[in-house]
């Protein structure tokens, strides 16, 4: 199929990049090809509107069509010379692997804030009054929870998009640091009183901690081998094995 209106694939093309929402024509951009890429589109308005880092870009053959993947090329959307994009701006963005940092340390430090400082919390009186031994395994628990989270992010993940919304740090937040702050009221509280059963709930409890704990790393693992590095899409082959282990 012809990219162009009576020339060559290899020949430039201009498109029109139009608002989505109030139809205006931002730019248009020149010196594209048949084979350019919505990525190469993206580098392109950048350069045009330093504002819009390709990111915070998204583009729709119309207004409110289906978001294009980076890797289509106008000849495949079937855009010809002068042909438009529909451009949306996904606002400031923040990447992945911060707000997955943010995220995981914000539990990290708060429980142990409730842990280690108990007289910041609970009145000066709390200080003095020794926890139970659950309480700290609980921490040790919590602890490496989290730091194994921390470290899985820096080393192990990989993420199918390089941003999100900056907005969604909050929201995020929120949720994993006020629910640590629940958790760590109650457990770290001098009331506090050990399970019923003893050491046998503390031990089993703390046995299926560590196999789930195991289980989740193994996982993680596996969904890292079904993404190429540098890459955002999934190896198709890998998919049968890892819907088993999810």
């Amino acid at each position: 199929m012809a990219a162009t209106s009576g020339v060559h694939a290899d020949s430039t093309m201009e498109i029109q990049i139009v608002h989505s929402r109030s139809g205006d024509i931002i730019t248009t951009l020149g010196d594209l090809h048949a084979k350019s890429t919505v990525g190469d589109i993206k580098k392109a308005f950048f350069k045009e509107k330093s504002k819009y880092y390709p990111d915070r870009q998204s583009f729709r053959t119309e207004p409110r069509g289906k978001v294009i993947k980076d890797t289509e090329t106008l000849e495949s959307l079937g855009i010809k010379n002068g042909g438009k994009l529909y451009f949306k701006d996904l606002g400031p963005q923040v990447g992945w692997t911060t707000v997955f940092l943010t995220e995981y340390a914000g539990p990290l430090v708060i429980y142990l804030a409730f842990y280690t400082r108990p007289a910041l919390i609970y009145g000066a009186e709390a200080a003095t009054l020794p926890y139970a031994k659950v309480v700290n395994i609980a921490a040790g628990c919590w602890t490496f929870h989290y730091a194994k989270r921390l470290l899985e992010t820096i080393f192990v993940h990989r993420f199918s998009h390089a941003t999100m919304p900056i907005r969604n740090i909050f929201k995020n937040s929120l949720y994993y640091w006020g629910f640590a702050a629940f958790v760590a009221y109650f457990v770290n509280h001098p009331l506090y009183t050990p399970p019923a059963y003893g050491d046998i709930q503390v031990y089993g409890g703390l046995a299926v901690f560590a196999l789930s704990e195991l289980g989740n790393f193994s996982i993680h693992l596996a969904l890292r081998s079904l993404r190429p590095p540098g890459l955002h899409i999934h190896n198709d082959t890998e998919y049968e094995f890892s819907d088993m282990l999810l």
